[in-house]
């Protein structure tokens, strides 16, 4: 194989690599939307020991990780979140996001009250025998306008939370 032939084939593999990242990310980011928040959506897109440091706390492990989000979510009626320019590296088998992530909520607590967020979405992944999984992501809040929903006394509030403590 000529080295025109091998360069080509790597720069198909890094198009490739970066196409299924940036098709995952996108569809992670709107899955919180769609409600099917099951083990199914978390094999589907976290590696088995994923560590996700989320404004609602920092969780280690798929399961836990599903738990604190399929919780979390039942604090909106209805969302909308938004994942944008995002630059993505990639090294073999790992690769690295860094994107803007918009959030819209209506609170579930009757009031219809209105919550936005913004932020930085850090994440680490890994390819698997499965394709492209988030093995670490990081979302920090820059900033929030509107309403909080009341966070469980028992769900802890992560750095840069959006949920204000609640008496539940």
């Amino acid at each position: 194989m000529d080295t025109s032939t091998a360069a080509m084939r790597h720069q198909l593999q890094y198009l490739t690599d970066r196409a299924e990242i940036d098709d995952l990310m996108a569809r992670y980011t709107r899955s919180f939307d769609e409600g099917v928040l099951d083990e199914e959506w978390a094999r589907a897109f976290h590696t088995e020991d994923v560590t996700a440091v989320l404004p609602i706390g920092t969780v280690h492990g798929r399961d836990e990780l599903l738990a604190h989000v399929s919780r979390a979510m039942t604090l909106f009626d209805r969302t909308v979140h938004l994942g944008t320019n995002a630059a993505i590296e990639i090294d073999g088998d790992r690769a690295t996001s860094r994107g803007a992530q918009l959030s819209t909520h209506i609170l579930a607590d009757g009031s219809e009250s209105l919550f936005v967020s913004a932020g930085l979405a850090d994440t680490e992944l890994l390819r698997t025998t499965e394709g492209w999984r988030i093995h670490a992501t990081s979302l920090r809040i820059v900033w929030t306008r509107g309403t909080p929903p009341r966070l469980p006394q028992d769900m802890a509030a992560g750095p840069g939370a959006l949920v204000s403590p609640g008496t539940e």
